[in-house]
């Protein structure tokens, strides 16, 4: 695609700031969530919960986005945040009573993972990669990511992140949804760089109004905005209202000590529920880049490497642990945002990640972040969610689907993505869920690997070889034309 500030471009710092900001508030919701699920799993008691500070959490993603772009040279502008495919993990570790401990050393082989793939991958080349994962593969795989994520962005929506269905908050999702549309096709150049932040301020607005209409005249529907978190930054009125330290999770870990004993035993249970989970991950973060790379029309597999991204990723999800307590991913939200803007600079990414860090301390800003409703998300979640899935699709479009080999491929994928097939091993005595379950996205890709290699006589192809028939054989014409007129040539 068109971009309007490529990788290497820097904007005027007025800008930079403003853009910068914009992808705070893109990645933001997600990231300060995952911290707060976390603080809900209870301990084998079924009572007993730990604490996961949410702007440490913020401050995490911050510094492991940095530790990324300095591993990927400023070559790939992707932010890293709270990852919730880990959720399931955290969970067992916790309800399993391996404290704070517990869920750092979980995260760190996690990273570990992509550490060592990384190596792997720096000795024998990422060839292979293209092979595995034609677009034949990758395309849907990259669709299924926004599509598996559209369950949130509608459910925010619908009910306002509760359990009750409500018209009220999926008008104001829509309205913060097509404002965001509006100002990227009608704006002026520099609005169409910050919808973001103009339809969720539109958003942010209209359920203000909305709420104090409700309180005053007591219609409890129109009320879909709490003020519970600036009631608890302010009440009572103290300087960590305006500053305060985020509560980072090995600060804790050190605090409580010897509270949660881990023994061998422990640590082996902690790496069976969390291993096999960054392995399948790996699946996600090809595709997130790969997706990236045809937006800003670059091989980030090639340049500045699959080994290079993984390191990035891996070192940058143990960074952010320590200090978050949540393992770090490559954000669809970020990558949604390059997509839509057009705005792929590393410094705009750079300049987020240091708000972010810098912002982590600032009570007010975290808890109006904490305000926002969650349709209003929801209705900008539509739109990010929905160009990642357009992104991959348009990785089809030079896979001939008229070909029963690239359609069973395809379908494979699709469905059993979309239905949500998983594939589950063990069961935790603790939690009593399965002790492995590989992800529906992951079970997706290896039927789609699996059914390309049969279609294939068990041959992994490359996007080159696997052309479309009718582009093959005006290619084979062209060269025949070429050997006949040279024959005849040779002739007279």
């Amino acid at each position: 695609m068109k971009l309007i500030y490529d990788v290497s471009d820097k904007p005027r710092f007025s800008q930079t700031l403003t853009f910068a900001f914009q992808q705070m508030i893109a990645i933001m919701a997600a990231t300060l969530l995952v911290p707060m699920l976390m603080s809900g799993f209870t301990m084998s008691d079924g009572v007993s919960t730990l604490s996961f500070d949410p702007a440490a959490a913020l401050f995490g993603a911050g510094i492991g986005s940095i530790v990324y772009i300095l591993f990927t040279k400023r070559r790939s502008p992707v932010f890293l945040g709270s990852s919730f495919t880990f959720l399931g993990a955290y969970a067992a570790v916790i309800g399993q009573n391996y404290g704070y401990w517990g869920v750092i050393i979980g995260i760190t082989l996690a990273g570990l993972v992509y550490v060592v793939i990384a190596l792997i991958i720096k000795a024998v080349g990422s060839k292979w990669v293209n092979k595995l994962m034609p677009a034949v593969i990758i395309g849907p795989i990259v669709a299924l990511i926004g599509l598996s994520l559209s369950g949130t962005a509608t459910s925010w929506m619908a009910t306002n992140g509760g359990a009750n269905y409500s018209l009220i908050t999926i008008l104001v999702g829509a309205i913060t949804f097509l404002t965001i549309v509006y100002v990227s096709i009608k704006g002026s150049k520099t609005l169409k760089l910050i919808p973001f932040i103009i339809g969720i301020g539109m958003g942010f607005a209209v359920a203000l109004v909305l709420t104090l209409i409700g309180r005053a005249a007591n219609i409890e529907a129109l009320q879909i905005m709490s003020f519970d978190a600036l009631n608890s930054a302010f009440t009572p009125f103290r300087f960590a209202s305006i500053l305060d330290y985020p509560k980072f999770t090995l600060l804790k870990a050190i605090q409580t000590n010897g509270q949660y004993p881990l023994d061998a035993t422990a640590f082996g249970n902690i790496a069976l529920t969390f291993v096999p989970i960054a392995v399948v991950e790996l699946a996600q973060h090809i595709a997130d880049h790969k997706n990236l790379g045809n937006i800003i029309n670059r091989d980030l597999i090639t340049d500045p490497g699959l080994d290079k991204t993984l390191l990035g990723d891996g070192v940058g999800s143990i960074v952010g642990g320590f200090f978050g307590g949540a393992a770090n991913t490559t954000y669809g939200e970020s990558i949604g945002c390059v997509a839509i803007t057009g705005n792929a600079s590393i410094v705009t990414i750079l300049t987020a990640a240091v708000g972010c860090m810098v912002l982590s301390f600032f009570t007010p800003f975290v808890a109006v972040i904490n305000t926002i409703p969650k349709c209003v998300m929801g209705g900008a979640c539509v739109a990010l969610y929905g160009f990642i899935a357009v992104s991959g699709l348009q990785m089809l479009k030079k896979v001939d689907l008229g070909n029963n080999k690239n359609l069973f491929v395809v379908s494979a994928i699709l469905v059993t993505g979309i239905g949500g097939l998983t594939l589950e091993f063990g069961v935790n005595k603790t939690t009593g869920s399965s002790l492995l379950t590989i992800t529906a996205l992951a079970t997706a890709l290896i039927f789609g690997i699996i059914t390309n290699l049969v279609v294939n006589g068990g041959k992994m192809k490359s996007d080159d070889e696997l052309t479309d028939p009718i582009t093959a054989h005006v290619k084979h014409f062209d060269e025949v034309e070429v050997e006949d007129t040279n024959s005849k040539k040779k002739s007279k």
